[in-house]
Parts: structure tokens; C-alpha cells; sequence
């Protein structure tokens, strides 16, 4: 009889280690670089410092307890691809339902903190933005529609509407057009992401847009999504009531991600598309997100003070 292989406990490090990467840091950090421009934006000046820090622990609380629910839920398909086997739960790190019962705790904490030391208009957004990811996308549409990235990214745009929110108690034309923006930035930033490991997708059969279309036809709807990103950052200048600053940065970033949009699609029909093209838009789409943010507050904090 073959003896059977125990591994052995992990140690508290290890478990630390595994809470924190439950909450997916690096997406957090992506989501949180847009909330405190547009933060900025809306109060026409730099908000108090202990909005921003409020606002800023609260969403990072929601957006970590809404990862650790989607890896309690995707530990299946997680297990079987290549690039989140070592995930924590994969590892046995923590049980299923310590995980669970970490993110419950996280939420919680987050609408409490958001609800009583910032406003709940923002409380409210930021726990919806975690119910509709883990319903909607997570176990609705994620193994199930080729339009899960573009439905999912609701829940990725919702911290702008939070940050909005924080500092106005309120919504109008410029956040929703800020957040329009950041929903039609997910689906070239991620479909990118997604060619590079398209393996690994279609083994546990989630319908990413690579692996149920052509690369043709992906980078075409790549390019579409670039040029409608486009547009739209440009008309967030007039409705937020930025200038120059905001108007030529909105224009020459993205003529730039339009161009390596362009640039991907014509390697496409030509046959010559590859992960590493794909890639360099992938880190590009960061770099524009960053920079459109960013010039957002520069613009406002210098037409305001």
C-alpha cells in the first residue's frame, strides 16, 4: 500500500502571505489609482486627507473581500490552469470557508468604515459593485457568455462612482462618464491578456473572447473598443469642467492605445499576431489608464489652485 502524502501545515507567514493574496493586490492597486483622481476631480481640489484615507482603506476592503470571494467560487477551474494553480486555496493555504469567512469579514468592515466615516451612497456602491461581481459575474456569466469581461466590468468601474460619491453624497453626467470609460477600457486591456493564455482558458472551458473567436476577430474588437474609449475620454473633459491639460493628454493617449490597437489588428490579418504583440498593449492599456487618472487631478488641481 502506498503511503499517502501529507503536506505539512503552513506556517503563519505562509498564512499571511495566502490572506493577502486572497485579495488580489494588484488589481486593487489599478482600481484604487483611479479613485483618488476622481476623488480630486469632484471636490475641484484635494479632498481631506482623512476622506481620502477613509475612502481609500474602505474600497480597498470591498475590492479585496469581492477577489476572495471569486477565488472561493473559481478554486476549481484555478487548480487545473497553469497561471493560478499556486493560488492559496489551490495550496490549502486556508479552507474554502476560512476564505469565506474572511471575505464576508472584509465587507462588512468596508461598509461600516465607508457607511459611517465617509457617506453611504458610497458604502452602498461599493458593497454593490461586490454583489455583482460574485453573482453576476462570477457565478452568472463568467463560464458562460464570451460578453462576461464587458458585464463584468461593471464591478471594475464601480470605485470611481464610490469615489465620486465620497466626496459629493451624490452622481451626475461626469462620474458616469468617467465610469463608462473604465467599462469599456476592461474589455482590449483584459481580451489582451486573455491571448496570452488562451490555453488556459479553454481548458476549463470559460469562454474568453480569444478562445471562442479568431485572433482576427478579437483584435477587431480590440481596435472598436479602443476608438470608443477614445471618444469617450475626450467628452469627460467638458462635462467634469477640465481643460488643455486633461484634453490633450485624453487625446494623445489614445491615439496612442487606438494605435496599438491598429498596429495588433493589422499583424492579426496578416497572420502575425503573437503573444508578444499582444502583451505590449496589455502593459500599455496600465500605462493609459494610469496617465489618463493622473492628468484628470493635474488638470483639476491646476485650473483650481
Amino acid at each position: 500500500m502506498r503511503p499517502v502524502s501529507i503536506l505539512p501545515a503552513p506556517s503563519r507567514r505562509e498564512k499571511l502571505a495566502g490572506y493577502i493574496a486572497l485579495t488580489k493586490p494588484r488589481i486593487i492597486e489599478l482600481l484604487l489609482v483611479t479613485t483618488i483622481p476622481t476623488m480630486i476631480v469632484a471636490q475641484r481640489g484635494f479632498p481631506s486627507l482623512t476622506r481620502v484615507v477613509a475612502t481609500f482603506v474602505g474600497g480597498t476592503l470591498a475590492a479585496g473581500g469581492a477577489n476572495a470571494y471569486n477565488m472561493v467560487i473559481d478554486r476549481d477551474i484555478d487548480a487545473v490552469m497553469e497561471r493560478t494553480k499556486n493560488r492559496p486555496l489551490v495550496r490549502g493555504v486556508m479552507s474554502p470557508r476560512a476564505a469565506t469567512v474572511f471575505a464576508t469579514v472584509l465587507e462588512i468592515a468596508a461598509l461600516v468604515l465607508l457607511g459611517f466615516t465617509v457617506n453611504w451612497l458610497a458604502a452602498c456602491l461599493a458593497v454593490f459593485a461586490t454583489l455583482f461581481y460574485v453573482f453576476v459575474y462570477t457565478l452568472g456569466l463568467k463560464r458562460r457568455s464570451k460578453q462576461n469581461v464587458l458585464v463584468g466590468g461593471i464591478a471594475g468601474a464601480m470605485p470611481v462612482l464610490v469615489g465620486w460619491s465620497a466626496v459629493t453624497n451624490s452622481l451626475g453626467w461626469a462620474p458616469w462618464l468617467i465610469f463608462l470609460v473604465m467599462i469599456i477600457w476592461q474589455p482590449p486591456h483584459t481580451y489582451v491578456l486573455a491571448i496570452r493564455y488562451r490555453d488556459d482558458y479553454e481548458s476549463v472551458n470559460v469562454p474568453m473572447l480569444p478562445v471562442v473567436a479568431s485572433m482576427q476577430r478579437t483584435t477587431l474588437e480590440i481596435l472598436i473598443y479602443s476608438v470608443v474609449l477614445w471618444a469617450v475620454s475626450v467628452l469627460i473633459g467638458p462635462t467634469a469642467g477640465l481643460g488643455w491639460i486633461y484634453a490633450v493628454s485624453a487625446l494623445v493617449l489614445g491615439a496612442a492605445f487606438s494605435a496599438y490597437a491598429w498596429k495588433l489588428y493589422a499583424l492579426a490579418r496578416r497572420g502575425l499576431a503573437d503573444v508578444a504583440a499582444a502583451m505590449r498593449l496589455f502593459h500599455f492599456s496600465i500605462t493609459y489608464l494610469t496617465g489618463l487618472f493622473v492628468m484628470m487631478a493635474v488638470d483639476t488641481l491646476v485650473r483650481h489652485h
